[in-house]
C-alpha cells in the first residue's frame, strides 16, 4: 500500500480558479502564487507530500484530485537531468513552493510533448490548470533516501487509520442522507431494488449486460457506462471509450465482490443501488488510478439489462479487480 501511495512519478493537478493574473515562469510555465509562508523552497532530491488538482481544458472536467480522495501524495524531485524532464514541466511548480504554500499553474500540453518527447495527454485540449498545495517538505540536507522513507511511512500510516475509521460513518451518513431503507447481507452489502424486473436472476457462469454508475459517499461519480450521466458529472473526455452495458460473465470474469454477490440478487431488467463497504471493493489498497481512495465505501446505482444463460464454471474464485475503469 505504502508503494502505491508513494508515488515517484509525475502527477498533474487543478484548480476551477479563473485564469488571470498569471505569471510567465521557467520554461513558459504560468504561475499564480496563493499562499506564500516564508519556507525555503523545494529543489531537487527533496521529498514532499502534497495535494493537487487537475482541470482539463475541456469543458472545465476534474481529471484528477487528492482533496476529493482525501489522501496526498508523495514525490522525490527528479533532478532536471532525468529523460524526459524540461525547464517549465510539471516538477518545475514545486521549486516555486515550500511548506504550507499553495499556487495555481497553467501547463501547455503541446509544450510539454514537444520538449518531455512523450505523447499528448488525450484528456484535455491545450492545457491543464494546476492547483497544488505543500503539506510536507523533506529537505535533501534534513533526510536521506532511508529517513525520508521512514518519515513518509509514518504520516501515510496515520492518514490511513484515519481513512479506515470514517468510513462506518460515511455510510451511515449516505444511507441517512437519502433516506434509504437498505436490506443487508452478511458480508455487509446493501443494497436497495428501485426497478423489480421480471426476469431470472443470474447464477454463476452467466453472461451479464449491466449499466452503472459508480459514486463514491459524496456523491463524486468516478465512473459509469452512460453516457448522458458521464457529460452531468464532467467525467474526463476519452475518446476510445464507447458507453454501452459492460458485458461479463458472473463468477469467471474478474469484478469486485460486491457486484457478484449483489447481481445475483435481482432479477434481470431490475435497477438496485448497492451500497458497498470497501471490503467488497477495492479495500486497504483503493483504485491504482486514484479516483478511489483506500477504505473507501462505494455507491453503485446497477440495471441489470440482460442475463444470457451460460455453463457454470468448475470453480467460482473470488475476484478483487474491477469490472472497468
Amino acid at each position: 500500500m505504502k508503494k502505491s501511495i508513494f508515488l515517484m512519478a509525475a502527477a498533474v493537478g487543478l484548480m476551477t480558479t479563473a485564469c488571470q493574473n498569471f505569471k510567465k515562469g521557467d520554461g513558459g510555465l504560468e504561475y499564480k502564487i496563493v499562499k506564500d509562508n516564508g519556507k525555503p523552497k523545494i529543489q531537487a532530491e527533496d521529498y514532499v507530500i502534497y495535494d493537487m488538482e487537475v482541470l482539463s481544458d475541456r469543458n472545465d472536467s476534474l481529471i484528477n484530485s487528492t482533496f476529493e480522495l482525501g489522501l496526498p501524495s508523495a514525490l522525490k524531485i527528479a533532478p532536471d537531468s532525468v529523460p524526459g524532464r524540461y525547464k517549465g514541466d510539471f516538477i518545475t511548480a514545486f521549486t516555486y513552493l515550500g511548506e504550507g504554500d499553495s499556487a495555481v499553474f497553467r501547463l501547455n500540453l503541446d509544450t510539454a510533448a514537444a520538449k518531455s518527447g512523450q505523447p499528448k495527454m488525450p484528456f484535455a485540449d491545450k492545457y491543464v490548470t494546476i492547483k497544488l498545495s505543500i503539506r510536507k517538505h523533506l529537505s535533501k540536507a534534513s533526510y536521506n533516501d532511508s529517513t525520508a522513507s521512514a518519515e513518509l511511512n509514518k504520516f501515510f500510516d496515520a492518514e490511513l487509520k484515519k481513512l479506515e475509521t470514517a468510513e462506518p460513518a460515511k455510510i451511515e451518513k449516505y444511507i441517512a442522507s437519502n433516506k434509504l431503507q437498505p436490506k443487508k447481507t452478511a458480508s455487509g452489502l446493501q443494497y436497495v431494488v428501485t426497478s423489480e424486473g421480471k426476469g431470472a436472476k443470474p447464477v454463476d457462469g452467466d453472461t451479464v449486460y449491466v449499466n452503472y454508475v459508480g459514486k463514491l459517499t459524496s456523491g463524486k461519480v468516478f465512473d459509469t457506462s452512460i453516457k448522458e450521466e458521464a457529460e452531468k458529472a464532467k467525467l474526463p473526455v476519452n475518446p476510445m471509450r464507447t458507453f454501452e452495458p459492460i458485458k461479463f460473465v458472473l463468477g469467471v470474469d474478474p469484478i469486485i465482490p460486491a457486484w457478484v454477490e449483489g447481481l445475483k440478487l435481482i432479477n434481470q431488467g431490475s435497477k438496485a443501488t448497492l451500497i458497498i463497504p470497501s471490503s467488497q471493493a477495492y479495500g486497504a489498497n483503493g483504485q491504482p488510478q486514484g479516483k478511489i481512495p483506500p477504505y473507501a465505501p462505494l455507491i453503485f446505482d446497477l440495471e441489470l439489462v440482460k442475463v444470457v444463460k451460460g455453463k457454470a464454471p468448475e470453480q467460482n474464485p473470488q475476484a478483487s479487480a474491477p469490472a472497468q475503469n
